[in-house]
Order: structure tokens, then sequence, then C-alpha cells
């Protein structure tokens, strides 16, 4: 419990929602909905302006706290998008929405990141029929993730798929299996992310 309140004061404080609380915000009952303001008795108060470094730490804060990865893993996906054609901050966006756990949670088999890393880690999940144990594996277009059939964990991904939103144009879900597809590569526009990833590229950048 200690933990998870934890997790709501890190959304409190970066102001947006970072998704710890799937089911829960669905109801109305997330952090910022009952408290939408910073932690602290000076929560309430206008923030202070913000220097530039400050600002872009906490996007970067923002983009791992979103996707539920290590400062190591964020650090490493710049690398890999810098290194690319394409524009640093969408290749950057793109490997992390193309992560096993992410692509997960937004066909709505798991009410969180954190949940669907949970299924991974502990064998729940199939890819392309085979058991991917790995939460940052990243899925290639065509790809297939499917619960694997007969799991314990049906009941929750049900009830992950009855408050789910929309999926996403980029992906294919099939309820009846509890699978789904990469149909394509996401575009930018397309990604709901509460974070603005030039700032994070202009941290790494520094």
């Amino acid at each position: 419990m200690a933990r998870g309140r934890g997790r709501e004061k890190i959304s409190r404080r970066l102001g947006v929602d970072l998704g710890f609380k799937g089911l829960r915000a669905a109801r109305g009952k997330g952090a910022l909905a009952r408290r939408p303001f910073p932690p602290g008795q000076h929560g309430r108060r206008s923030r202070r302006t913000r220097s530039e470094y400050l600002r872009q730490l906490q996007e970067k804060q923002k983009a791992r706290f979103f996707y539920g990865i290590r400062e190591g893993q964020l650090r490493r996906y710049f690398d890999q998008a810098s290194r690319s054609q394409e524009p640093t901050g969408e290749a950057l966006v793109r490997l992390l929405e193309s992560r096993l756990d992410n692509v997960l949670a937004r066909l709505g088999l798991a009410a969180t990141r954190a949940q669907a890393r949970q299924f991974i880690a502990h064998g729940h999940v199939l890819v392309d029929g085979e058991r991917v144990d790995i939460p940052s594996y990243s899925l290639d277009v065509g790809q297939e993730l499917r619960i694997r059939p007969g799991s314990r964990i049906q009941p929750l991904v049900e009830e992950a798929l009855d408050l789910a939103a929309e999926v996403p144009p980029w992906l294919e879900l099939d309820r009846e299996r509890s699978a789904g597809r990469v149909t394509r590569r996401p575009q930018r526009s397309e990604v709901h992310a509460p974070f603005d990833e030039t700032q994070v590229i202009e941290f790494y950048s520094r």
C-alpha cells in the first residue's frame, strides 16, 4: 500500500497522470482526481519559475515513470534513437512504445504497465507463439502477442479489457483470443504520452 501511495505522489509532484493506477483512475479514484495539486504543505501554491535544466529534468522523469523504466534504460533508448535516421525525438518515442509491456497495456490486456511487466515476467505472455519473459522486448511490425491460453490471469485480463481506453490505430486487438498485433509503426501524433520528448533529448544532449 505504501508503495502505491508513493507512486501516486510522483504523479502529483509531476502534475500528470503517469498511469500507475489504471483501474483506480478509470473509477475516478486516482491521486490526481482526488488531490490535483503537488504533495506537501505548499502544494497548492503556484509553482515558481523553473530553470531550463529543471524543466528538462522533469520531462525526463515523466518519461521514465510513465514507461516504468530505469535511468540507464532511458539513456540507452536515447543513444539508440540518436543513431536513427529519423528525428531523434520520434525515434525515442517509437522505441518506448514498442516495448512489450507498453504494447500489452496499450491493447488493454493489462490495466497498467506495472501489471503488464508482472504478466510477462511470470510467463503469461506469448509472442508469435513463444513465451517471452522480458518486459523490454521490442516488438516489430507484424508480430503478435497473446495471453497464454489457460493462464490463471485471465480474470485480470478481462477486467482490464472492460475498463480499457480505445486501442491505438497502430495496434489490432483480438479480444476473443486475448491477443493483439502490431500492424505498423506508431506516429508521434498517435501516441498519448504526458511528456515533451524534445526536452528529454535536450537533457541528454547537454
